[in-house]
């Protein structure tokens, strides 16, 4: 088991399907306020929570690919803070690209270190938790947004959306995602 390699593969599956989205649609995420993509993040995990119990999916689509999407919305998260909503919706693929790679090289950094801290538990965590974990979060960002973005001493917006994101990783290399693509 090698975090680095696995981590690595799961983001590179998700990077080129993030990079081809965006040669077929632009930036049209960059309409999105924060608290759209928090609303479409909570969609993703609530459906993932919900095929856990029911074990069954009606449209086809497999909680793989939301957790997939999780990470690729956690990542327009992040680009949108440091953006901001406004300002130019159509940015040079180019450009998004490298935002990607550095919100993501940014929020594996800070798994190194919590893996440093916690020796890697998240091995030891069904992927149920890890689903309940980025509903928690969700629902702490909501109410971060609620208060304007602001917070008294917990963490920011940025540290939660990089938790959500490695969570959807841990959760992706538990089911040997990367080894299947």
């Amino acid at each position: 088991m090698n975090t680095t390699e696995e981590y690595n593969a799961v983001i590179d599956f998700c990077k080129k399907l993030f990079v081809n989205k965006t040669q077929d649609y632009g930036t049209s995420w960059r309409i999105m306020r924060l608290s759209s993509i928090t609303d479409q993040l909570y969609i993703k995990a609530k459906r993932i929570r919900t095929l856990e119990i029911k074990q069954v999916s009606k449209v086809g689509e497999d909680i793989a690919g939301e957790f997939v999407a999780i990470i690729n919305y956690c990542v327009i998260a992040l680009m949108q803070l440091e953006m901001g909503e406004e300002g130019d919706e159509n940015l040079d693929a180019i450009f998004v690209e490298q935002k990607y790679t550095e919100k993501v090289n940014q929020t594996r950094d800070l798994m190194f270190a919590k893996n440093h801290d916690y020796g890697e538990a998240w091995r030891d965590m069904r992927i149920s938790s890890m689903t309940d974990m980025i509903l928690m979060k969700l629902h702490r960002v909501k109410q971060i947004e609620n208060n304007d973005g602001k917070t008294i001493v917990s963490e920011g917006l940025a540290a939660n959306y990089q938790d959500m994101l490695n969570y959807a990783v841990f959760a992706l290399i538990k089911m040997e995602f990367a080894d299947k693509k």
